[in-house]
């Protein structure tokens, strides 16, 4: 698989084609919740210590 290739947009689905098994797609979705929440958290904790520093 190439870069390329994961970056390409896709059109929707056709209807009445069912979407990826719902294992995958709850994986998306608790890995971009935990990419937030973590992203989050570095910005809150950055912003806090900018006090602190200097």
């Amino acid at each position: 698989m190439r870069i390329r290739d994961i970056i390409e947009p896709r059109p929707p689905a056709e209807p009445g084609v069912q979407p990826g098994p719902l294992w995958r797609r709850l994986a998306w979705f608790a890995g971009l919740s935990l990419a937030a929440a973590a992203v989050t958290a570095v910005v809150a904790y950055t912003l806090r210590a900018l006090p602190f520093m200097g």
